[in-house]
């Protein structure tokens, strides 16, 4: 039925199959930061932790009988560390876009969304009336000033970036956070790739920044990254919270999230909060070998690497395969030129990131 299609896409080299990759290859292209998806203790832990309670799934939703302590453990100890008044988890990063998206803009309010926000946020927005939608230039501080500033309509303004975009691995810039003070906007920011990376807490851009949540800030963060697991949470203060389980149809009428992925995310938590330091130093070591290899200077662990052909960066991917590194080979429509995109994982050894570098490098 869709037999057309599909041959359109074979054509320009953008296909894409689900496959399972040989365990032996090198890691460099999934968005497990910190190697904490492969940490038996942490597994370990979060299975000894859900098998003390009665029930080992969560049953139904939060708002009905879905919630346990395991969730609540983990709420409160993210709002702690992050210096949130309140949050709640949810089943994924895209449902938290969607639950954040869909509820706060509301009649008569604007939401201006960074061009390159996940594709979780711009489905979210065909939620919405067209009319309160607009979009400004990526990381385009002035962009965004003037389009506030020339648009006349009364409701709130609600601003929504991302903390690192996860296909260029850019951060922020700290200027959307005063303008967002400035015209009193709520501001969501998206940390899925940029917690457990960025800032002297690894907790993301807030830290980053050294930037202390107010209570126009929002913070929604995925656990199926740094965190080694799956799921998402959402912070802000109480008074959004509250609004958000009243009013967020992805919170409301979702089974309550996996207790046992909930477990794994708090055992990161706790992982990275303990063993800071060394994370940091290890992420600064990648980052150099990543300067010193390919001349690119990042704040991320997400590096592009520009092919601009769709043909050539499968071609790429293939090569590095059969020497023992997996990279992505991200093509259209994820990007608008065809990257490889190498993530510069801290548990991966220096010389075999120096290695891979330096294929890329003769192969690109």
């Amino acid at each position: 039925m869709y037999s057309k299609e599909l041959n359109s896409i074979k054509k320009s080299n953008r296909y894409r199959t689900r496959k399972i990759f040989d365990k032996e290859l090198i890691d460099l292209a999934s968005n497990d930061y910190l190697g904490l998806a492969s940490n038996k203790q942490l597994f370990e832990n979060a299975y000894k932790r859900v098998y003390q309670e009665k029930f080992t799934g969560p049953k139904a939703s939060m708002l009905v009988n879905g919630y346990s302590q395991i969730h609540k453990d983990f709420e409160d100890e993210l709002t702690k560390a992050n210096n949130f008044e309140a949050g709640v988890v949810v089943g994924s990063g895209f449902l938290a876009n969607l639950s954040m998206i869909e509820a706060l803009v509301r009649k008569g309010d604007t939401l201006y969304i960074d061009e390159e926000y996940h594709a979780s946020g711009m489905l979210a927005t065909k939620l919405l009336n067209k009319n309160q939608v607009i979009l400004f230039k990526h990381n385009d501080v002035e962009d965004l000033k003037d389009k506030i500033k020339t648009n006349d309509k009364k409701g709130r303004k609600i601003i929504a970036i991302e903390g690192v975009y996860s296909m260029e691995g850019d951060v922020a810039p700290k200027e959307i956070f005063d303008i967002a003070d400035e015209y009193e906007a709520l501001l969501i920011v998206d940390e899925a790739h940029s917690s457990g990376v960025l800032g002297e807490n690894l907790l993301g851009i807030f830290s980053f920044y050294n930037i202390k949540p107010k209570s126009n800030h929002i913070k929604m963060g995925t656990l199926g990254k740094s965190y080694g697991s799956y799921g998402a949470y959402i912070l802000a203060s109480s008074h959004i919270i509250d609004f958000l389980l009243n009013r967020a149809k992805a919170i409301i009428y979702t089974t309550a999230p996996s207790l046992f992925d909930i477990a794994l995310g708090h055992e990161a938590l706790k992982y990275i909060l303990s063993n800071t330091e060394d994370i940091k130093s290890k992420i600064k070591t990648n980052l150099q070998i990543i300067n010193e290899n390919l001349g690119i200077t990042s704040n991320s662990l997400i590096i592009p690497i520009d092919i601009a052909d769709n043909k050539k960066v499968l071609d790429i991917q293939s090569i590095l395969k059969e020497k023992g590194y997996l990279v992505g080979a991200i093509r259209q429509p994820t990007v608008k030129s065809a990257i490889i995109r190498l993530i510069a994982k801290t548990d991966v050894k220096n010389e075999d990131l120096t290695s891979a570098c330096t294929l890329i490098k003769e192969l690109k």
